[in-house]
């Protein structure tokens, strides 16, 4: 899961960096038209052509990679990609989120493990689900409906492998 993470969120950066490098060299070569373009944004934001130039001036003159990766391509150091912190965080909460079921295992009777194992993870997840949403500030009941869903489709996606590859008894 983390290596996944890791590659997926360094893929973006390196899209990020791309986009930074494209941008640096037509600063470069035609600073006036980037002018221009930064101050379209600025028109299309609700400020007079001439105020918006004037902005786009004195950004430009100030930070003028920082002002179109911001306004242009919408990128902040807030925003920007971090691949090892993004693999260490999904390998903390795979590990977190894998010991819940790991304990209804040990606790659970044989004969009916997969039923309770199934029915525990899927209100493991309603509650993480809700925790998040709360987190986040958003509605409980449609984060928790969202990830108990979602987690019941993987789940019985996953059971239907095992059954189709024989992998289940």
């Amino acid at each position: 899961m983390a290596a996944g993470e890791f590659v997926s969120v360094h893929s973006q950066a390196d899209t990020e960096n791309a986009d930074l490098n494209r941008e640096r060299v037509e600063l470069k070569e035609n600073p006036e038209a980037e002018q221009r373009e930064l101050a379209g944004i600025y028109v299309a934001r609700g400020l007079e052509p001439a105020l918006a130039d004037t902005v786009a001036g004195q950004l430009m003159a100030h930070d003028a990679l920082g002002a179109h990766a911001r306004d242009e391509l919408g990128l902040s150091a807030v925003t920007a990609a971090r691949p090892t912190q993004a693999a260490l965080a999904s390998a903390a909460s795979f590990s977190v989120g894998a010991a819940l079921p790991i304990v209804v295992v040990g606790a659970a009777p044989a004969q009916q493990l997969i039923l309770w194992v199934s029915i525990t993870s899927l209100v493991f997840l309603a509650g993480l689900g809700a925790a998040s949403a709360q987190a986040g500030g958003a509605g409980v009941w449609a984060g928790t409906w969202r990830v108990a869903f979602w987690g019941a489709i993987a789940m019985a996606v996953t059971a239907g492998a095992g059954a189709l590859f024989g992998a289940v008894a």
